[in-house]
């Protein structure tokens, strides 16, 4: 509380409008009920409450909570009561893109019809806060003004441990595409001192920000590598179906364009590509049996048959929910499988015909655009710039005069490799991209899975076969690993 004054009286002194009290109203909810899977969940819905005492963008430094009406009763659902519920922690963040928190019933990832990712965490017990957050869009939305907010939110849920149901020390946070590499990166950072001086000047809680689990669909990381990462899978595959963003009459119009990279870009798709191997072998990767993950100068090593025995793992599970081996293999000739072994199982995967079939999505460079065009490069901006670089390679090529670059410290704090080791606090990590995922290689979320079992995490790593970018598929399977994560505490 003392703080909380403190921080009003500076805001005050500089002419800014009174600070936020950053205590949980427990008396300021709406009930509500909702129908979820067939039966009806009374919560409290607790909308709207900032999280930081000095927002800068108030309309996304915000959170919503939501608390189902059995704790107020001394009620337990799935085992849980009010002194034990974990709180779910999803963000609503795609393409780096400022986010609203989210609504239970409008959750804006998944396919499945039915109960979206907050709904079903009401209704297995889980207290659902979900954060919003700035984005690239606005000039103090740029890196690293997202993760920062989330941490706060975080904070914020400490700082109100006592004042609300559910415990703070089982925080799990959920993210799909940009939302998921924010997922990561949260996780990884816990308390880490380089975040600190935003924090302190947003009026963030002094409370811890680290979190008891990370779950993360397809996650766009490890930005600055990302490039190089993508045109290892891609190189030589020169037909392109590229996503086109565009404003059209106020409205975000989406549409896919088709084309063949011309000369230049397959150079570039060929220097990107050759950085890759040493990145890899930078990096002191192991896989279970303790050897060295690595490249050789052309792509080629067990580092590319470490990513590709996922994708056969893929496979191999949809043999075992049944599918026709025959069929599998026509519709899939990049796969071998054996026939007369157990279950005719996946035997191995020619990663190169693989990345042919699914085809490539992006030009290159696929994230740190060489005219500064794309969405990464929109947050790496600053208040001077709206776009800057983010890699050294094209800084070093740019196709625009006087184009800038990210400073060093930025790019760190995006990155969660920057953070991640046996210290880190989250033990269990949960990482989805599927096997027709072209938003970027497959490699980033091998390289983070390997990382993080090399620091001593349990991690569940899998590409669920046929699956575009996209999350929040898989909701039992999601929030059967919480309970399991949760309740061996």
């Amino acid at each position: 509380m003392k703080k909380t004054a403190l921080l009003t009286a500076i805001g005050l002194a500089g002419g800014l409008a009174q600070a936020h009290s950053l205590g949980f109203a427990a008396d300021k909810y709406e009930a509500k009920t909702a129908q979820i899977n067939g039966k009806t969940i009374s919560y409290r819905a607790y909308e709207g409450i900032p999280y930081v005492a000095h927002p800068v963008e108030p309309e996304y430094q915000q959170i919503n909570i939501y608390i189902p009406e059995a704790y107020y009763s001394d009620g337990s659902i799935n085992g849980y009561t009010a002194a034990t519920a974990p709180i779910f922690l999803p963000n609503q963040i795609g393409g780096y893109m400022p986010a609203k928190p989210g609504v239970p019933g409008e959750g804006k990832h998944g396919e499945q019809k039915g109960a979206d990712a907050m709904q079903t965490a009401l209704a297995k017990g889980y207290i659902v806060a979900s954060p919003g957050a700035r984005g690239r869009t606005s000039a103090t939305g740029k890196a690293p003004a997202a993760i920062t907010d989330l941490k706060a939110a975080v904070r914020y849920l400490r700082h109100n441990d006592a004042a609300m149901p559910g415990d703070a020390e089982k925080i799990i946070s959920n993210g799909t595409s940009a939302g998921g590499a924010l997922s990561v990166l949260l996780g990884a950072s816990d308390n880490q001192p380089d975040y600190e001086p935003a924090l302190k000047a947003l009026g963030a809680a002094e409370a811890r920000d680290d979190i008891y689990a990370v779950s993360a669909y397809c996650p766009i990381s490890i930005l600055e590598h990302a490039d190089a990462a993508y045109e290892w899978e891609f190189n030589g595959v020169n037909d392109y179906e590229k996503m086109d963003i565009s404003m059209l009459d106020y409205k975000v119009e989406r549409k896919l364009v088709k084309g063949t990279l011309d000369a230049a870009e397959q150079r570039v798709s060929d220097e990107l590509k050759a950085q890759f191997p040493a990145y890899v072998n930078s990096l002191g990767l192991k896989n279970a049996k303790g050897e060295a993950l690595t490249l050789n100068d052309d792509g080629s090593g067990n580092f590319r048959d470490y990513v590709a025995a996922y994708i056969a793992a893929s496979a191999d599970a949809e043999l075992r929910k049944g599918a026709d081996p025959v069929a599998l293999k026509q519709e899939n000739p990049w796969l071998t499988i054996d026939g007369n072994f157990e279950g005719n199982r996946v035997k191995s995967v020619d990663f190169a015909a693989y990345a042919k079939a699914m085809g490539r999505q992006k030009t290159p460079p696929a994230f740190d655009a060489l005219d500064l065009s794309s969405g990464e490069n929109q947050l790496f901006g600053d208040a001077h710039q709206d776009t800057r670089h983010f890699t050294a390679y094209s800084a070093a090529n740019s196709a625009v005069k006087g184009a800038g670059k990210a400073d060093e410290a930025t790019i760190k704090m995006m990155n969660p490799l920057n953070y991640l080791d046996d210290k880190t606090a989250p033990a269990h990590w949960r990482i989805r991209v599927g096997t027709k995922d072209r938003d970027t290689s497959h490699a980033i979320a091998a390289i983070l899975a390997a990382k993080l079992r090399n620091s001593g995490k349990n991690v569940d790593m899998a590409m669920p076969w046929g699956v575009p970018h996209s999350g929040d598929y898989d909701l039992d399977e999601l929030f059967a690993w919480m309970d399991s994560v949760v309740k061996d505490k």
